[in-house]
């Protein structure tokens, strides 16, 4: 039987001046399981998730087993703040699996964590969109030129005249400070003139309007 690992917060934030932060590991399951807890730097290029090892965070146990029923709590430290901007990170949670028994398959969990550490200056995100063309294909390019992350969620594009305009676009989608992000536009619907769309979205502190207009690619 497969343990069962529940991790709170699911979203984590390193307040200014605080440095430190916690998050508790609670076993549902009926064994005992063992787990290790790692942190990444976390950026976003040519619109995918980066991470790379680091030692900005220092994870306090790295490695621990939790009985049956118990919890872990997990401490992070940052041992840097950042300077004018939101730094990202990613916390990884991963299983480790018991000695193996004859018969039984383990399905070991691995979990990902968005850790946020906030400068002393205020911070605020930016998030504007435009269509690009790359040859015969046309993108919805999002750019956050603000100092903190958003979350995008929601969104829908349209024609002038009303017709809905598919994309790549799905579910919750984070922009990190200073990424670009960039989803196809389906091919079906770049038969027609797409110079000016209005989309529709929502984002973490309110939602969001715009025209988005067609620009030539860099």
């Amino acid at each position: 039987m497969g343990q069962t690992l529940t991790v709170t917060p699911v979203r984590l934030q390193i307040p200014p001046k605080r440095n430190a932060t916690t998050l508790t590991v609670t076993n549902s399951g009926a064994t005992a399981t063992g787990i290790q807890v790692r942190v990444y730097d976390w950026t976003q290029s040519d619109g995918s998730d980066q991470l790379t090892t680091t030692d900005a965070i220092v994870v306090s146990p790295p490695l621990a087993t939790i009985a049956p029923g118990a919890s872990q709590v997990i401490r992070l430290v940052l041992r840097r703040s950042p300077e004018r901007k939101e730094d990202a990170y990613r916390v990884l949670l991963d299983q480790i699996p018991p000695p193996a028994e004859q018969g039984t398959v383990r399905i070991m969990l691995r979990i990902s964590l968005p850790v946020f550490a906030n400068p002393t200056t205020p911070t605020v995100s930016h998030v504007q969109f435009h269509l690009e063309r790359s040859a015969d294909q046309i993108f919805l390019v999002a750019s956050n030129g603000g100092t903190a992350h958003d979350t995008i969620r929601d969104l829908d594009l349209w024609t002038e005249g009303g017709k809905k305009i598919k994309t790549t676009f799905s579910g919750s989608q984070y922009m990190l400070a200073g990424a670009t992000r960039r989803w196809p536009v389906s091919a079906q619907d770049t038969t027609q003139p797409l110079e000016l769309l209005r989309l529709s979205a929502n984002a973490l502190t309110s939602a969001i309007t715009q025209q988005v207009h067609l620009v030539s690619a860099p």
